[in-house]
């Protein structure tokens, strides 16, 4: 028995994060895969049966795991953000909210043919979305505007929301609470406790890590630990405003100014992966063979209405004298996917069903299960052609990403961005990013292999990175990291400094060599602090390319070419350019010496 269990466990972890590994490697939603590795391991194999695992811990060990999610999904919200899309998203979480709850309660009584009471509950579990597979898709497709935003803003904030009104609908459908008064009572005092508990432990964290009360290594312990105890508290003293207390308490760490949280923030990005591929795998895997076996065509005709009426009608009902636009909101009413709290949810409203002996039950479970794959299989497949088609990603991006924030750094970014090219600087050096911001080139200030980069930063129209930095096994571990954003082709890093380092970073863990081999990062920074600058030269058919060559020769560092409608090459190690007539070349160049003078002070020519 022990060693099944031993095996079971094993198999649970290690096929959450295999696929994961899996979708990043295909680019493909991995949650896909999450839920059909889950579903070959318990009701095709067998291999794993999570009741029989962990019995009466599954259910408070995943709402354990959700709280976690919620609060690092909390963690990505900004204050800023806000400014832009709050108005928008509280629409959406309220009056759609609503609109999503009424019609999808509608069509499982219609469609499914389920009755009154289960219908209803149904339509409460079913209005939440799915963060864990919204922000990867807004990943991939990098919509400009605020679409993006409002829609990760709205997937993190709707799930505690939903989950709230969920266990209001189950309470007072199943357990007989029918009182108006008592449910608008439970609804203020969850939303108080919640956002009250969170805010406590917020502070608590962050005057623990000011007052240097914890030494580092305990940082991210003590604030998981302490995300756990919020979540217990909270439900322990209101039913269900756990889910809320974390998240509040994520923003609010997330936005203070007191302290530096970025730490705790790349491990807890860590964490929710692992979390993720496991109890997804939990949960599916914990499905019966007979209820999946069971939907029909109904299910697919309920999942249609959902797909095409629910969420269109939710939006522009919702958005309704908003100033977004018309394509925005159809964007916005072509992404909703369901993820792991309507999962969780259903599961634990499931378990307490079906010990109530209400008919049915497992059912809830199989049509919550359907509606997330079908929703994860459409959107994903058609998200990112919608947007394009509708003019929300810039398919070109030409734009760049640019780590490091040296002075000369700064002065490539410039340059691109006077001949209009997207630049976005990232650098964990403060100074650095405040000397760009006065040079007016965008810049933030994090660790740029960190998905708040991903997360908070707006990637329109950027399609390549330049990893610029001093050290080459950071810029090598960059460029991994983006090399499933934008390929393999659009990541560039300078060439190593192998005497200093003794060797190199493996080729096939680097990018593209930027500008030439032997120009490093100690080099470059020695020419221009020799006084090389930066030029932009037109290249006409009366002086191309080889009589810029020609006159300079090696005084001369050919970088970016720039053609028609802003088309930007970048100079690789091996990689030729060609300049034609009409387009602009920026390059790094010596300056010229000072013409000599006679006794008369007449110029000497040269």
């Amino acid at each position: 028995m022990i060693e099944h269990l031993l095996v079971s466990l094993s198999a649970v972890i290690a096929l959450g994060t295999f696929a994961q590994w899996l979708g990043w490697r295909l680019g493909f939603p991995s949650i896909l895969l999450l839920l059909l590795f889950g579903i070959l391991a318990g009701p095709v194999s067998g291999l794993a049966q999570p009741a029989e695992m962990l019995g009466n811990l599954l259910y408070p060990l995943v709402s354990l795991a959700v709280a976690l999610i919620l609060f690092e999904g909390g963690l990505s919200l900004s204050v800023k953000e806000f400014r832009a899309v709050g108005g928008i998203v509280a629409r959406l979480v309220t009056l759609g909210m609503l609109v999503t709850w009424g019609l999808t309660l509608l069509a499982a009584r219609w469609l499914l043919g389920l009755d009154w009471p289960m219908s209803i509950l149904l339509g409460a579990v079913l209005v939440v979305s799915g963060p864990t597979v919204v922000v990867p898709m807004l990943h991939h497709i990098r919509p400009t505007g605020v679409s993006g935003p409002a829609l990760k803003w709205e997937g993190i904030v709707i799930d505690p929301v939903g989950a709230v009104l969920a266990v209001l609908v189950f309470e007072t459908l199943v357990a007989g609470q029918t009182s108006g008064a008592e449910i608008a009572i439970n609804l203020g005092m969850t939303a108080a406790t919640g956002a009250l508990l969170g805010l406590a432990g917020a502070a608590g964290m962050v005057l623990s890590i000011k007052r240097d009360w914890l030494p580092d290594a305990l940082h991210v312990p003590m604030m998981v630990s302490l995300v756990v105890v919020v979540f217990t508290a909270s439900d322990h003293l209101q039913s269900e405003s756990g889910l809320l207390a974390v998240t509040v308490m994520g923003f609010a760490v997330a936005n203070q100014k007191y302290v530096s949280v970025q730490h705790i923030v790349e491990f807890k990005e860590n964490l929710r992966m692992m979390l993720i591929g496991s109890i997804f795998i939990l949960l599916a895997a914990n499905l019966k063979a007979a209820d999946l076996l069971s939907l029909g065509f109904g299910s697919l005709a309920f999942l249609a209405v959902l797909l095409f009426l629910v969420r269109p009608a939710a939006v522009f009902i919702s958005t309704l004298g908003t100033r977004l636009e018309h394509r925005e909101k159809l964007f916005l009413s072509w992404m909703a996917p369901r993820g792991i709290v309507a999962a969780a949810v259903a599961s634990v409203f499931a378990l307490r069903l079906g010990e109530l002996g209400y008919p049915g039950a497992d059912r809830l479970v199989a049509l919550t299960f359907f509606v997330i794959i079908g929703t994860v299989v459409v959107y994903g497949l058609t998200a990112a052609p919608l947007a394009r088609r509708l003019g929300l990603t810039r398919t070109g991006a030409e734009g760049v990403l640019v780590l490091g924030g040296h002075a000369w750094v700064r002065g490539i970014a410039k340059a691109l961005r006077d001949e209009q090219v997207p630049v976005m600087l990232v650098d964990n050096n403060w100074y650095n990013v405040r000397q760009a911001r006065m040079q007016g080139v965008p810049a933030f200030y994090s660790n740029v292999y960190s998905d708040t980069v991903l997360e908070r930063v707006e990637l329109g129209g950027i399609g390549r990175l330049l990893a610029m930095t001093g050290n080459d096994e950071v810029n090598s571990l960059v460029a991994l990291h983006f090399t499933p954003l934008f390929g393999r082709n659009q990541i560039y890093q300078l060439a190593p400094e192998e005497a200093k380092l003794g060797g190199s970073v493996s080729s096939h863990l680097r990018g593209r060599s930027l500008f030439g081999e032997g120009l490093t990062h100690s080099e470059l920074s020695r020419r221009f602090y020799a006084g090389w600058t930066f030029k932009k030269t037109r290249v006409t058919e009366s002086f191309d390319y080889e009589a810029y060559l020609a006159r300079y020769q090696n005084q001369v560092v050919p970088m970016f070419l720039i053609g028609e409608g802003g088309r930007l090459q970048v100079l690789a190690a091996g990689g030729g350019m060609k300049p034609g007539p009409g387009q602009t070349l920026i390059s790094l160049t010596k300056p010229l010496p000072e013409p000599e003078k006679n006794a008369a002070g007449a110029q000497v020519a040269q």
